[in-house]
């Protein structure tokens, strides 16, 4: 079954169009908040998790990579989360948190600034002049946020499967074109597209877990990449000593599910 993920601006319809769908298709709607909570396990404080999801890199960010390694969290934690492949997922940047996902939908919903202001000041009771700030200091904070993770830029309509005006055509016709797409055939569940979806699961997972080891333990490793399958978890990139490599090398075996780790390390000291 698809993955639907739904990127739009603030008070754009996103969240009304995310759950018309989830009703229309019996999918799950999941929130940001529901992937805040869900990592929780991997022992970040929750408001750490909400400001990496929701705030733009401050000047000390941009010198770390503690915001990377809090998104290598939230990532494993919506993987987990749509592992039944019936999810509508509302929230920043989804479609690039499930990168490399099967049967994955990425719909961009769009609305003209009146549309978005007005329903600002509906719901909020807010002045005309404070509701335009706020979407454009929102918009702008997502379009940094996105830039400085992914160097992607938010607007881009490449980055999505289906664009959707809804001051042309509305939630209950916009939550018909997406249902529809998303019965087609190509969206089935399949053997394949399980083991895929378990196989991204489980490199995700050990990926955060290295993650947490990085801020935990101070053992480097931006240079790591990741890639699973059938439980074999092949380990790539470049750590500055050999003890780096062992240390990372024993956090990856202790993950539930992991058979056989393939190491590809290469150590760069650092003089």
């Amino acid at each position: 079954m698809a993955i639907i993920t739904i990127s739009r601006g603030s008070f754009s319809g996103g969240k009304t169009l995310a759950e018309c769908l989830a009703v229309r298709l019996g999918y799950r709607c999941v929130s940001r908040e529901t992937i805040v909570d869900a990592a929780k396990r991997y022992d970040i404080p929750e408001q750490k998790l909400v400001d990496a999801l929701t705030k733009k890199p401050g000047f000390l960010e941009r010198l770390t990579r503690e915001r990377s390694h809090y998104m290598l969290c939230l990532r494993a934690a919506l993987v987990r989360e749509v592992m039944d492949e019936k999810v509508v997922y509302h929230g920043n940047a989804g479609h690039l948190l499930l990168k490399g996902a099967p049967h994955l939908i990425r719909v961009r919903v769009i609305a003209s600034l009146d549309f978005r202001i007005g329903s600002l000041m509906n719901s909020q009771q807010m002045s005309r002049k404070d509701a335009v700030d706020y979407i454009e200091k929102v918009d702008s904070e997502r379009s940094k946020w996105t830039k400085f993770l992914y160097q992607a830029d938010w607007n881009d309509p490449a980055l999505y499967d289906l664009v959707v005006n809804i001051d042309q055509i509305g939630i209950t016709e916009a939550c018909e074109v997406v249902s529809g797409v998303a019965t087609l055939d190509q969206f089935k569940s399949t053997e394949a597209s399980q083991k895929a979806l378990r196989d991204l699961d489980l490199a995700t997972e050990v990926r955060a877990l290295l993650a947490c080891n990085a801020v935990k333990n101070g053992v480097a490793d931006a240079g790591i990449e990741i890639d699973a399958a059938d439980g074999v978890v092949t380990i790539s990139g470049t750590v500055s000593s050999s003890e780096d490599a062992d240390k990372t090398q024993q956090v990856i075996t202790a993950v539930p599910g992991v058979k056989q780790v393939n190491s590809q390390i290469e150590v760069w000291p650092h003089w």
